[in-house]
């Protein structure tokens, strides 16, 4: 760890607000920043939690990310900035250098920019353990000023930028459907998933009340949590949700981050949830941030989904005959060619895995807006 900088007089600790939705980052930066003689530590989960601890509080830095719940984080960097300007530290996976989000964050008046990597990201903060302290102590020299609103500027104001609203993200989001045979092999994909993996959304045919004790017996089991969809629940990593038994699901785009809603509704593809209607809704909301998997069933629900998904330019895997219970709904979309790879259950996770890690360091991935 760097040391602060000797002087004979005792200097009052840096106050930073870590405000990151990723509990595995704030613990990870508590504990770095925690560690250097000049700084305390305290955080939130989302910008409405830090107004809040603002109030009580004034902080000196903040390190701040930008896909979050409730607020992003481009939207709270306009709000500090315009109304009490605070150093701001963005460490984000989104703003690579010379990607918008980095040239946005710096227009609002972020100070420093730590671009992080989606996977592997514990290990890349504590890596960066020396770089992060310099730059809330560099933060902390800054010298601000609030931003004239448009109205008050003497000089042509530069061209507007969209709006203070996130309308990118690099999250990555996994879409799961299964039928016959799929209580067992989602268990399977599910119990190899590390607790760092991306979100997760899973369609499995199952009649209602039965989802709900499915989930909660997979999350007693697996290293990630799972739990029953309820509408607008967030799509994070580490997380899975599996659709409640007659009710279909779907994904969309909320500022940079994914949620779910549930809808009532005819059958579709003669059923209820069906996987179409999942593939088709995040072909619109993710695109190419997406992986869909179909798995064993019966049938043909989830094949043309499938295909639109791969359009929109998602990978796309199926389970392939050996492992499955029934090859009707994987053969459908084989058939149809909306599938890249066939890959046995017991590689399924793998699979993914590789595809999320090797679409996270391609680069910047934007999914249009909902």
């Amino acid at each position: 760890m760097t040391q602060a900088s000797s002087d004979p007089v005792r200097r009052k600790a840096l106050n930073v607000l870590v405000v990151d939705d990723s509990a595995v980052v704030r613990m990870a930066l508590t504990e770095i920043l925690s560690c250097e003689p000049d700084m305390a530590v305290c955080t939130a989960s989302d910008p409405i939690i830090a107004l809040q601890k603002m109030e009580k509080r004034r902080p000196d830095v903040i390190l701040l990310d930008l896909e979050m719940p409730r607020m992003d984080g481009l939207a709270f960097l306009h709000k500090v900035m315009a109304e009490d300007p605070i150093p701001v530290v963005i460490c984000s996976g989104l703003a690579a250098k010379g990607t918008e989000a980095y040239f946005r964050a710096l227009e609002e008046g972020a100070v420093e920019i730590v671009a992080k990597p989606k996977l592997g990201v514990k290990s890349f903060l504590y890596e960066s353990a020396v770089l992060l302290a310099d730059a809330v102590r560099a933060a902390s020299q800054a010298r601000l000023r609030p931003r004239p609103r448009a109205s008050e500027r003497t000089a042509p104001a530069p061209p507007a930028l969209p709006s203070s609203r996130l309308d990118q993200t690099t999250e990555q989001v996994v879409l799961v459907g299964a039928s016959t045979g799929g209580t067992e092999a989602l268990r399977i994909l599910l119990e190899a998933m590390p607790p760092d993996a991306p979100g997760i959304v899973v369609v499995q045919h199952m009649p209602e009340l039965f989802t709900r004790s499915f989930a909660e017996r997979l999350d007693a089991t697996c290293r990630i949590e799972v739990k029953e969809a309820s509408d607008l629940d967030p799509v994070r990593c580490g997380r899975a949700l599996i659709a409640p038994g007659n009710r279909h699901l779907l994904l969309e785009r909320s500022g940079g981050q994914y949620r779910v809603r549930l809808r009532e509704g005819a059958l579709v593809s003669r059923h209820r949830p069906s996987l179409d209607v999942l593939f088709k809704s995040a072909a619109r909301a993710a695109a190419i941030n997406a992986i869909g998997v179909i798995m064993t069933g019966m049938g043909a629900d989830g094949a043309a989904g499938l295909l639109e998904l791969k359009q929109a330019g998602a990978a796309t895997l199926a389970q392939d005959a050996a492992s499955c219970v029934v090859f009707g709904m994987p053969k459908e979309a084989i058939k149809l060619g909306a599938v890249d790879r066939v890959v046995p259950l017991d590689r399924l996770a793998h699979a993914v895995l590789a595809l999320a890690q090797e679409r996270s360091v391609s680069g910047l991935r934007t999914a249009p807006v909902s």
